[in-house]
């Protein structure tokens, strides 16, 4: 049997999807000055704010550094703040700020939009399908970890 080309593979194809969702959602995100990975950052806080950059960064599956980046812009913006742990100096919690706050709902917004996008003209079916080959990919290589 011939070696597919790479450029047919089904990686291509899923990195070609990953780079067209991830310039629809930067379009997105910009309507409320947010860019990709913001939202990630700021949902992590909701239900339990005053993480740890270090804890940050483990429920974004990212380096410290890249969190750091993320949150001096975020700081910068407004959206969350630091304050030292006052049990650990060492240690730097991250807080949302009320404006940090308000962005849940617009956050869930862009999302919805996303995910309309993306999936339109797929039944309901065929996205239950499609979010469990998903799933089982990812599992192959290891993303449950």
């Amino acid at each position: 049997m011939a070696e597919k080309l790479i450029s047919e593979s089904i990686g291509a194809l899923l990195v070609q999807i990953c780079k067209a969702h991830r310039n629809k959602a930067q379009e997105l995100l910009s309507r409320i000055d947010l860019y990709p990975g913001q939202e990630f950052l700021l949902i992590n806080l909701w239900p339990e704010d005053g993480l740890t950059h270090s804890e940050v960064a483990e429920s974004l599956c990212v380096q410290p550094a890249t969190v750091t980046k993320m949150l001096d812009r975020l700081v910068r913006t407004g959206l969350v703040q630091r304050q030292q742990d006052s049990n650990d100096q060492r240690v730097s919690r991250v807080y949302l700020t009320e404006k940090g706050r308000q962005l849940l709902q617009p956050i869930q917004q862009v999302w919805n939009e996303l995910e309309q996008i993306s999936f339109a003209n797929l039944t309901l079916e065929e996205r239950l399908l499609l979010r469990r080959i998903l799933t089982q990919v990812y599992e192959n290589l290891g993303g449950s970890d």
